[in-house]
């Protein structure tokens, strides 16, 4: 289990959420995810290949992933 984000992150991820929901990427939990929701869909906490640990958001068009987005604190 993912412990609770705090602080920076937790800010950096609310500001990320809404720049991916408005431009059109439909985010989602790990647990909750539904590639097919969208033709654009972002995933918080998707777990990586063995030894990769944890991209904070990976990104999936018409089910394929095509990217990732990291959460840093502003600065």
């Amino acid at each position: 289990m993912t412990p609770p984000l705090d602080g920076p992150e937790r800010d950096a991820r609310r500001i990320i959420d809404a720049a991916l929901s408005a431009a059109g990427w439909s985010v989602q939990n790990r647990g909750e995810m539904n590639l097919a929701a969208g033709r654009g869909v972002a995933v918080r906490e998707f777990k990586m290949k063995e030894g990769y640990g944890l991209a904070d958001y990976l990104l999936f068009v018409d089910e394929k992933p095509v990217g990732v987005v990291e959460a840093k604190s502003a600065g």
